[in-house]
């Protein structure tokens, strides 16, 4: 229960791995507020979580939706103590094919999102003192992705973003990291590498890249974010941690 009476404020967490994240938050005792697009996954998933936890809609490529959103939660609480960023969006596809308005959604949801919450954010973690931002970067953003380009062009900013603003508000006891998962095994994925014999030849491929043999499941990242979060990382900020098997190794 390192996380007890913790206010947590968890991005895209209505499904997927933001879910996860958000159950996890909840089991080490955070009260979670669960914001997605869809208001009616993010109501859905807090009544589960209990601990006081509440679902809101937030749009996070919306200044105006994110601000409204976190004085909401500041109302209601009195304080936020741990952020997490985890809405994202891709379009797969050669760059060369892409649609300029697929990069602008990609850009304002995954790059903009984060910068609007840590902007509405981030005061109120200076004024009370402390506070936990992770953000949930990719390896895409480290060592690129085909057919990813503009995303992982986003991701590599967030990481970049997130060790320049950490420098900025260490002095107020404030940390931000970023966890950076490799390919997972999601709806997004089957998408990505499609169906059939060709799609297996993809997974399989992937698979032989991994160090460790397989490619992410969506419970591999939640126990790294909720330490993040807590006061165990306490003097942890302006890192990147993959998560991927060993598929990207840094030091």
């Amino acid at each position: 229960m390192k996380l007890k009476g913790k206010v947590a404020l968890v991005t895209g967490a209505g499904r997927g791995i933001g879910r996860g994240i958000a159950e996890k938050l909840a089991s080490e005792g955070a009260i979670v507020v669960v914001t997605d697009v869809d208001e009616q996954s993010a109501v859905n998933t807090a009544k589960e979580l209990g601990n006081g936890s509440i679902g809101l809609r937030v749009d996070v490529t919306d200044r105006d939706s994110v601000a409204a959103l976190v004085a909401a939660v500041a109302e209601k609480f009195g304080r936020i103590d741990v952020l997490i960023n985890n809405a994202g969006w891709d379009k797969v596809g050669p760059f060369v094919d892409s649609d300029e308005a697929d990069w602008d959604r990609v850009v304002a949801i995954n790059l903009y999102g984060v910068f609007n919450t840590c902007k509405a954010v981030l005061p109120i973690m200076q004024q009370q003192g402390h506070g936990h931002v992770v953000n949930l970067g990719s390896d895409a953003g480290r060592v690129g992705s085909s057919g990813e380009v503009v995303y992982s062009g986003c991701k590599g900013a967030t990481i970049a973003f997130a060790k320049a603003l950490a420098r900025e508000v260490a002095r107020s006891n404030v940390t931000i990291n970023t966890v950076c998962p490799g390919p997972t095994d999601t709806p997004a994925m089957d998408a990505f590498v499609g169906s059939g014999e060709a799609g297996q030849k993809i997974r399989d491929a992937m698979v032989r890249g991994v160090p460790l043999g397989r490619i992410g499941q969506p419970d591999d990242y939640p126990g790294i974010v909720a330490f993040l979060a807590s006061d165990d990382a306490a003097f942890i900020t302006g890192q990147t941690i993959s998560v991927s098997g060993g598929l990207s190794m840094h030091g």
